[in-house]
């Protein structure tokens, strides 16, 4: 940085769009402390179980069965996680509700109390346990993101309220937090203005008239990239390109018509396009983390007992239905065309983790971030042995490209105790976990 730059011009463009972390901002002789990148997590969390027998490879080495074989890419970066069990997504007495339990259990790893009132009970999500331990280290403690509209109110499946389905991060155990579908409500968090407008009305009023965040700055943006060295010139602009570019597709799903005549036409922001939708959050997320707005996200990509039909890829029937296919061979390829779909929307996560540098490495070196089910076999509700991937590196402390394979009914609690572990916050225990998972970081 030259001598005499203006350090308030960098400090409110780090403040209005939460600038990434540039050469320029540190010392020369603090670098080396401070070069370290900070650890993330996310969780990503597809419904209705997988067709299991296209799931997991037989070895580290073997080719990728046909619904994990969009990480074929990233086969160094993942690893293939067997074994574990969410025991409180069982009845234990409670009677049907698999899929009202496989939310609420997915990430508390506690069995949810059976109720369609206001009496909810789960515990404490790891997700949310992190974000309490790091809040005051970045703007914002955590972010809950989603691609279906929960449904508000009354019973979702078998006396279980849809409260339970609606998200997988809780709070408190009788606190879920509420899942944002809306890209431009995500956008505006990390990067508008501390007092947005709530009244929907005058909401659309300022909109209309107000020009880009990024228009209002830009000025600022191109007089501090040309007081920066070449390194920072390169990731300003490419920041704010990126930004940019997520922003333009807001902007262009917004003004999309509804495809077809008869539906009623969903809220502005959200785009009707299931693949479109899922890569906006995706973009959003990585932008959370590359500027370190937050370390902790969930993204429910669609809700247990999901009605979401996907003509874009040509099933007009509902995922759910689906999934009870009773061996339908019909029904069975459709649902593999589901799980491969949501598969590649992962695939391009992992894609733009692994171009986004992040201190000494990229952002993918520095994530820990799992993809899975609450449920393995849809058709079951099967809550053993369940699908997961974990990707990333950990800062470290993973060690991806492999296929691990854990003694049957291994609590997934023990995984996320250990990951908890390597975020630096630890706990002695997660709802059912009865240890640490090993074998992440060694053979």
């Amino acid at each position: 940085m030259r001598q005499g730059s203006a350090l308030n011009r960098r400090t409110l463009l780090q403040g209005m769009l939460g600038l990434p972390l540039l050469e320029a901002m540190v010392p020369a002789f603090g670098r080396a402390a401070t070069s370290k990148a900070p650890c993330r997590m996310a969780f990503l969390y597809v419904p209705n179980g997988i067709l299991m027998d296209q799931w997991l490879p037989a070895s580290s080495t073997a080719t990728l069965p046909r619904v994990t074989a969009a990480l074929a890419p990233f086969r160094d970066d993942v690893m293939f996680v067997g074994g574990l069990t969410q025991n409180g997504g069982r009845a234990l007495g409670d009677g049907p509700g698999d899929h009202g339990r496989a939310g609420a259990n997915y990430l508390t790893c506690v069995h949810p109390k059976k109720t369609n009132g206001r009496d909810l009970y789960a515990g404490v999500s790891v997700d949310q346990i992190a974000a309490q331990r790091l809040q005051g280290r970045t703007k914002l403690a955590s972010l809950e993101l989603g691609c279906e509209e929960g449904v508000q109110g009354g019973s979702c499946d078998n006396g279980y309220s849809c409260a339970y389905s609606n998200s997988i991060s809780w709070r408190t155990p009788s606190s879920p937090n509420p899942v944002e579908i809306r890209p431009r409500a995500v956008f505006e968090r990390l990067f508008g203005a501390a007092d947005l407008e709530t009244d929907p009305v005058k909401r659309a009023r300022q909109a209309q008239y107000q020009r880009s965040i990024l228009d209002v700055v830009m000025g600022d943006a191109k007089r501090l990239s040309s007081n920066l060295g070449g390194a920072d010139q390169r990731k300003l602009d490419e920041y704010l390109f990126s930004l940019r570019e997520v922003e333009k597709r807001i902007q262009a799903a917004e003004g999309k018509p509804v495809p077809s005549p008869g539906i009623p036409a969903p809220d502005r922001s959200i785009p009707t396009d299931f693949g479109e939708h899922a890569r906006i959050m995706m973009d959003l997320m990585t932008l959370a983390f590359q500027t370190d707005s937050t370390r902790v996200a969930t993204l429910l990509l669609a809700l247990e007992q999901s009605p979401r039909a996907y003509p874009e890829i040509g099933i007009p029937e509902a995922h759910h239905g689906l999934t009870h296919h009773q061996g339908d061979p019909e029904k069975i390829a459709k649902v593999l065309e589901i799980n491969c779909y949501h598969m590649k929307q992962f695939a391009y996560l992992l894609g733009k983790l692994k171009a986004t540098p992040d201190g000494d490495g990229t952002l993918l070196d520095h994530v820990m971030i799992t993809y899975g089910s609450g449920l393995s076999d849809g058709n079951a509700h099967d809550h053993a042995d369940l699908p997961l991937v974990l990707a990333g590196r950990g800062c470290g402390t993973v060690k991806p490209g492999r296929v691990v394979r854990h003694p049957k009914e291994t609590p997934m609690a023990n995984l996320f105790v250990s990951m908890l572990d390597r975020m630096g916050v630890p706990v002695e225990k997660l709802g059912d976990s009865n240890g640490q998972l090993g074998y992440l970081s060694d053979i």
